[in-house]
């Protein structure tokens, strides 16, 4: 049985490095998209990236603080632009709870059948959804 050594490589390591007479270099970009069909579990990263996103839960307010929405929303009624900033939930379409937005619209009005605001834009807010409306 032969012997094992290991090779050191001494005969080429202090050698200069072959640049091609006939052959442009490869740019870098091409060099990495040549191993892209390598890259293990295509999909991998946005599945992590997705089930890392945090959402946050629906609002579930308190009664005085229902009653204070209620008052607020009153008070932006009853002014003269109906315009407020609204703070409001929004659900998440791909997993459970969603987030919060604050926008400044103008309120059309209250339609209590739907239990939504509707804004001028045509935009539909569902009550349970609005944690704070602030007058603007």
């Amino acid at each position: 049985m032969k012997e094992h050594h290991p090779q050191n490589y001494d005969d080429i390591i202090n050698l200069p490095h072959h640049i091609s007479s006939s052959h442009p270099p490869m740019p870098l970009a091409k060099r990495a998209a040549q191993f892209s069909p390598f890259a293990a579990l295509t999909g991998y990263e946005d599945a992590v990236r997705e089930s890392a996103r945090v959402t946050l839960p629906p609002p579930n307010l308190a009664d005085d603080e229902l009653e204070l929405l209620n008052r607020q929303l009153q008070q932006v009624l009853a002014s003269p632009a109906h315009q407020a900033a609204i703070t409001y939930f929004v659900a998440d379409s791909y997993k459970d709870g969603g987030r919060y937005e604050t926008r400044t619209a103008v309120i059309k009005k209250l339609d209590n059948p739907r239990q939504q605001l509707l804004l001028t834009d045509g935009t539909g807010i569902d009550l349970t959804h609005i944690v704070r409306i602030q007058p603007v």
